[in-house]
């Protein structure tokens, strides 16, 4: 028996090495490039940021339809309105793209339609920057100048939330339109970060 035991245990490592590599192949698997009908191409980092910066980008605009009736200073009324303009339609064209790649689209509460999110719709919370249920409740329940200044301060933190999404698409994703995308929300969303630190310093 013990003269067996060299060779029983050359065959344990064997096994045990054919099962590492059989999950490496699928591990591997997971993040090939794929190809749509369309001829685009994406793989599992792309689907990620798409559906993940769809939900981001929703909860960014349901905090700029908190700030409708309320008294802004000039320079941050028009900061809300840069980011409606910019984010809604990242919205759709994100909602295409998982369309056209045959990926099931997240619910985001503005759906086709732009209509108001009423901040209590189940987010991915664990996402960078995201804000909690009890965040946006504060942020609604909030007044006057301490609504303004709660709103930078949640806006920034969700902004760098955003960026490092982005961050990880150019490196990890391969669709040319999506790594696009996620430059070009690096790039605006800390130029935004900028001009909002200095409001709350003014």
């Amino acid at each position: 028996m013990i003269k067996k035991l060299p060779a029983l245990f050359a065959l344990l490592i064997a096994l045990a090495t054919l099962a590492a590599c059989g999950n490496d192949d699928g591990d591997s698997q997971t993040s090939e490039t794929q190809t749509a009908a369309s001829g685009s191409e994406f793989n599992d980092a792309d689907i990620a940021f798409t559906t993940d910066m769809m939900q981001h980008h929703a909860q960014a605009l349901q905090m700029v339809d908190m700030t409708m009736g309320r008294k802004l200073d000039p320079a941050v009324q028009k900061l809300v309105e840069e980011i409606r303009a910019a984010q809604a339609p990242e919205i759709e064209q994100m909602n295409d793209w998982l369309v056209d790649w045959g990926q099931p689209a997240p619910e985001t509460g503005r759906d086709h339609s732009n209509a108001h999110g009423d901040g209590e719709m189940e987010m991915d919370q664990e996402m960078p920057g995201m804000m909690s249920s009890e965040d946006m409740d504060r942020l609604q329940a909030a007044g006057g100048d301490e609504f303004q200044q709660m709103w930078l301060e949640m806006m920034i933190e969700h902004h760098k939330g955003a960026i490092e999404m982005a961050q990880t698409e150019q490196a990890e994703g391969v669709n040319p339109d999506a790594m696009k995308m996620a430059e070009a929300i690096e790039s605006s969303q800390q130029a935004e970060i900028t001009i909002m630190e200095k409001l709350l310093r003014s």
